[in-house]
């Protein structure tokens, strides 16, 4: 790591950083609408974006800086096994395709901002709503401070706020007010923010990957030799087990891992918070549609980043840090000035994301939690009032953890996250196509799921740490090493059907439906569909 501060680079980031921190205060005047009091104006932009903007918020809330940083730093350090998210980025488009509308138009039918608006609408159940709400916002928490820690290894390489020796308020300086000024403008603007600065964000990623993948491979001699470079790399024996430290293609041991991971991101992607708020942003269903077959122009961006990881081996770069690889590369292959510039697009590249993050942790203790458990009769003012503070907290929150814990913590929790939000996927999903599941059922299978998922991670050793050391264990039943979340699923599943036909069968009280079948496939045109702000707030979701 080069000594001292990037000066040029430092000045190029402070430019950026300085000219999205305006967009996002000006965020508050674009579309603004007479009724701003409510969460469908600060929590989901009025409902009123169309393709393009959907598209880039969408872009920015998935492809985030963590993105940017530890999916080649996955691959830098252990090889392909690292490009499991390139095919679930694929899988999961076609997946949602299927069943997004259908949540855009009961949403929109009856004013639900929050995945567990719906839960409870469907099902009748507060207490399966209160699970998918503490689900959303634990699994959520995380994810934010991995964007922090995204920023954090932008401003160590460029040499800000000094080394271990300094005092830590001068250290965490930058990041705190990086902090502060996003915490300032998501309070000012809401989603309107993440997606005016999601133009600028996406803008600046597509140009520095363009670049790279083109200006890095000529200085390099060629990814002949990247190749080559990695291929050495990843033979060369781990002193610790005596085997391969990774390899250039996935191990036949591996390809269960590598598979069951895939298939588990994918369906965990879209059962995110963030992800549901930015898709009820959208203004009809066939914004949805038309993004869904427009999105996997990201998954290709994704497959050129990833391969820096390649780069970074070949370039000779050594860090303590993996998270550090590519920043790293960064400074070392580009001028300072485009240096400057790539720093950027990481360092946006955590605000979009983040902002959206908090936004849609905070929608969902307000509505979940604060209005269906505290103040039942809350006005839509309260609503984005309480909603505006805990946005706050949730960053806050994300910040201390950032500060005070070690990185890998964080990376162990956001991986734990995954398998607690996929969780939530038999009540929402299954919820969208039937209402066949008895919701007590949902609830317990809910429950094991968590329990299991839970425990299981926490019994997986890694080399460094004792605890929660990856996603990965031995499939109970099957003998292979398989995604943790998945196998939990599995058992979710079973036990809600096996319990659905139990209590079926014993008459259990199942709870009031309020949608309809026509509600599911509602566009914004259609009589009795949401249209102005007071009729989607009035109320908590009747028709």
């Amino acid at each position: 790591m080069n000594g001292g501060v990037n000066g040029v680079a430092l000045g190029v980031f402070i430019f950026f950083f300085i000219a999205v921190t305006v967009m996002g205060f000006l965020a508050a005047r674009w579309r603004r609408s007479d009724s701003e009091q409510s969460l469908d104006e600060w929590g989901l932009g009025g409902r009123s974006f169309g393709t393009w903007v959907t598209w880039f918020l969408l872009g920015g809330d998935l492809y985030t800086a963590y993105t940017f940083v530890a999916v080649p730093a996955a691959i830098y350090a252990s090889g392909a096994s690292g490009f499991f998210a390139v095919p679930y980025t694929i899988l999961v488009y076609p997946l949602i395709f299927t069943f997004l509308p259908r949540l855009w138009s009961v949403s929109h039918k009856h004013g639900y901002v929050t995945t567990s608006d719906f839960v409870r609408g469907r099902f009748g159940s507060k207490g399966l709503s209160l699970a998918v709400a503490v689900t959303g916002i634990l699994a959520t928490m995380p994810y934010i401070a991995l964007q922090l820690v995204g920023i954090q290894a932008v401003l160590d390489v460029m040499g800000v706020g000094g080394d271990e020796s300094t005092n830590w308020f001068i250290k965490d300086l930058p990041l705190l007010i990086a902090f502060a000024v996003l915490a300032a403008y998501t309070y000012s603007s809401g989603l309107r923010a993440p997606a005016l600065i999601a133009f600028v964000k996406d803008g600046l990623i597509y140009l520095v990957i363009a670049v790279a993948i083109i200006y890095i491979p000529i200085k390099l001699g060629g990814f002949d030799a990247i190749f080559h470079a990695a291929n050495e790399k990843f033979a060369t024996p781990n002193p610790a087990t005596g085997k391969p430290v990774g390899s250039l293609a996935p191990a036949p041991a591996g390809q269960w891992t590598y598979a069951t991971l895939a298939l588990g991101s994918a369906l965990a992607l879209f059962m995110y918070p963030h992800s549901i708020t930015a898709t009820l942003s959208s203004r009809s269903r066939n914004v949805i549609r038309r993004n869904t077959t427009i999105l996997p122009l990201y998954s290709l961006m994704l497959g050129l980043l990833a391969l820096l990881g390649f780069m970074a081996i070949a370039a000779g770069i050594k860090v303590q840090n993996g998270q550090l690889a590519i920043p790293q590369l960064f400074e070392d292959m580009f001028p300072d000035w485009f240096t400057g510039v790539a720093f950027a697009a990481i360092g946006i590249g955590a605000l979009v994301p983040a902002a959206i993050m908090s936004i849609a942790a905070a929608n969902l203790f307000t509505r979940n939690i604060y209005k269906d458990f505290i103040k039942p009769d809350a006005t839509p003012e309260q609503e984005t009032k309480v909603s505006k503070l805990v946005s706050l907290l949730v960053k806050v929150g994300a910040l201390a953890f950032v500060l005070t814990m070690d990185k890998t913590v964080a990376i162990n929790f956001q991986l734990l996250g995954g398998i607690w939000i996929l969780q939530t996927m038999p009540a929402l999903v299954g919820g969208l196509f039937t209402r066949w599941f008895h919701r007590w059922a949902l609830l317990a299978g809910w429950a094991v799921g968590m329990v299991y998922g839970t425990l299981a991670a926490y019994g997986v050793a890694s080399p460094t740490q004792k605890h929660f050391g990856g996603s990965a264990k031995e499939i109970p039943g099957i003998g292979e090493i398989g995604y943790i979340g998945l196998t939990a699923f599995v058992m979710n599943v079973v036990v809600t059907v096996v319990l659905t036909f139990v209590l079926k069968a014993l008459k259990a009280p199942e709870g009031v439906d309020e949608t309809s079948a026509a509600d599911y496939t509602a566009d914004a045109g259609d009589p009795g569909v949401l249209k102005k702000l007071p009729e989607a707030t009035a109320g908590t979701g009747g028709h």
